[in-house]
């Protein structure tokens, strides 16, 4: 085990002091010895030496007891073990207690080791027969329990059709339902805006203020105001930024396609950029952190690791990613923590993908995946009008990157992990599809602009989406025996269990084509544990913004629990882990959107596992 890993694995900080000091809750399992014997402890922030992890067995024992006399018990109190379902006292946070309810999930019938396509009753198609730009963006979706029977529905953006509604009825059969007030719909999201237990939808269209469609159950959604949220947005994010207890948005405007669509009105309309709306009591109370914006994915996490959410829009073209630190909750620090960004960033998301306990994060661009001739020859016209010369001081760069923590900033990585080359790429999600307790990758691709591929027919790049096995420690290989290889155009995707059998099942929303949903039927290597956090008794019942982490005999597996991520696509409410077979789970770590943390024993592989926090804000 290296040096950087020991000391993440122990929620340790080195300090230039040359002292560690706990930043969390920490679990010592020392090389060799069994799982089961691992010891647990807890400090307060107190100094202790810092051990590289060839000294970890010659420091153990007197680690162990510099923590019992700490901590006022015996070696004893150290070693046992608590019941299920009871929390575990941690640092940086408040211990609270969960009701914890599983489930058993489906069992499936033979696997193909394939995953298995299968066509959605809707198409998103742009205005024209050959769209141009920019209405060749494309659309989102939005995958989650909007009815509240515990199947997940799936939610399909159009540009030139009514948003649709697929109601799960179970083995993966669904019922289409329109929602005829919104046209030319851009991202979406499933989020319980006013906290009051029911998913709601929100809808931007680049144009205008995102549309609130309120649940009012019984699949009835009305369309009504959030009172302060007034400027253009294309790409949003959720989260509670202030600690208050309910979620607050960011929006960014995509002011190319913006100035396109209402031409010289433009100049005189609303004032957009990127913007952050604090909610209060059922209104909003906006401030604007830049005037202009390209944004096609914003990110709400915590960059700086100091408990706060931080923003990361992404934008298109020469505009640069822009980065804000929280401070206060009002007040935001630009910063620069990355030393490459993509140059048109088009989706973005992050996961800890070497198991080292710290995610890393990726952002998409535009790189041909392959230099064969049949593959290159379509980009080079394009290629050729758009070259230009690289500046030394810019951090752009016309590929993907995968930004990897460094000291105080983050490095690009993605070439060496073979990630830079994914094609016209749009929305990116990691997930663990094979259920190894890796990260895979997955990317969809292709674009169809008549004004920009005059010389190809139907103006269309057609382009395969490209699955990426992780093989380990971050490192990914092309998995084309996956049957993930469509060729439709994809452009919003996310990744959610749809038949309730543990594993990661995929949607995605094509452009002129069907959407389709893509049945994982691989033959596994573990089981998969699917994890919902519920706070009914606060303003975010559903935990935006909580962590979540498996302890296992291989590792810590982190999780996110988000509204949105990729490129103008929603989330589930839950997050989904695989426990390879003979890496039996540990126990669970959650950390609450408020800074509360809790822990459970030996969470069971092959379940659906809900904790329910019973206390308010």
């Amino acid at each position: 085990m290296a040096r950087r890993e020991w000391l993440n694995l122990n929620g340790m900080e080195r300090r230039g002091d040359g002292i560690c000091r706990c930043r969390r809750p920490f679990t010592l399992v020392q090389p060799g010895v069994s799982p089961l014997a691992e010891i647990r402890g807890v400090t307060s922030g107190a100094p202790m030496p810092c051990f590289p992890s060839r000294r970890l067995s010659r420091c153990l024992t007197g680690l162990l007891v510099f923590l019992a006399l700490l901590a006022g018990g015996s070696l004893l109190a150290l070693l046992r073990t608590p019941q299920a379902g009871h929390a575990r006292p941690a640092v940086g946070g408040p211990v609270v207690a969960v009701r914890a309810e599983d489930s058993p999930l489906a069992v499936t019938g033979p696997c193909q080791d394939t995953f298995v396509a299968h066509d959605l009753a809707h198409t998103s198609r742009a205005g024209e027969a050959v769209p141009r730009l920019f209405d060749s963006n494309g659309s989102g979706l939005a995958i989650n329990d909007l009815d509240g029977d515990g199947r997940l529905d799936i939610v399909l953006a159009d540009l030139a059709g009514p948003l649709a509604i697929l109601w799960n009825r179970g083995h993966l059969q669904f019922e289409r339902q329109e929602l005829p007030l919104l046209r030319r719909a851009r991202g979406v999201a499933a989020v319980d805006v006013d906290g009051d237990t029911r998913l709601d939808l929100v809808v931007t269209h680049g144009v205008a203020a995102p549309a609130f469609f309120r649940n009012q159950g019984n699949r009835h959604f009305q369309l009504t105001p959030m009172p302060g949220v007034q400027r253009p947005a294309y790409a949003m994010a959720w989260a509670d930024l202030d600690r208050d207890g309910d979620l607050d948005l960011v929006t960014g405007s995509y002011d190319a396609g913006r100035q396109q669509e209402v031409g010289a009105n433009y100049l005189f309309g609303a004032s957009a950029g990127v913007w952050v709306y604090l909610q209060a009591d059922g209104r909003w109370q906006g401030q604007q952190l830049a005037e202009a914006a390209q944004a096609l994915a914003i990110a709400v996490w915590d960059l700086d690791d100091d408990g706060r959410p931080d923003i990361w829009v992404g934008n298109d073209f020469d505009e640069p990613d822009r980065i804000w630190l929280q401070r206060d909750g009002t007040t935001w620090l630009e910063a620069t923590p990355f030393r490459q960004t993509a140059h048109s960033t088009m989706g973005i998301d992050r996961g800890d993908i070497d198991g080292d306990g710290i995610p890393e994060y990726f952002a998409t661009d535009m790189k041909p995946y392959s230099i064969h001739p049949r593959d290159l020859a379509p980009w080079l016209p394009l290629m050729e009008a758009a070259t230009q010369e690289r500046r030394p001081w810019d951090p752009q760069v016309s590929e993907n990157v995968l930004l990897v923590r460094a000291g105080d900033r983050y490095v690009n990585r993605a070439y060496p992990s073979k990630v830079d080359a994914t094609g016209w790429s749009w929305s990116a999600k990691f997930g663990d599809l094979d259920h190894d307790g890796h990260l895979d990758l997955y990317v969809v691709n292709g674009m169809i602009a008549a004004d920009l591929f005059p010389y190809l027919p139907q103006g269309e790049l057609v382009e395969s989406n490209q699955a990426l096995q992780n093989q380990g420690r971050g490192r990914f290989l092309p998995a084309p025996g996956w049957g993930l290889d469509s060729r439709r155009s994809g452009r919003g995707m996310s990744m959610a269990d749809l038949d309730d059998d543990g594993d990661l099942d995929i949607v995605v929303n094509n452009l002129n084509s069907p959407a389709q949903l893509f049945e994982n039927r691989l033959c596994l290597q573990g089981k998969g544990l699917v994890v919902e956090l519920r706070w009914p008794g606060s303003r975010n019942p559903y935990a935006i913004g909580a962590q979540a982490i498996l302890h296992t005999g291989q590792g810590p597996l982190l999780r996110d629990v988000r509204a949105v991520s990729g490129y103008l696509s929603g989330d589930p409410a839950s997050v989904h882990f695989g426990v390879p077979r003979g890496s039996d789970p540990l126990s669970l770590e959650v950390h609450w959107p408020d800074g509360a943390v809790t822990w459970l024993e030996q969470p069971l592989p092959g379940h659906r596992l809900t904790l329910i926090r019973e206390d308010g804000p």
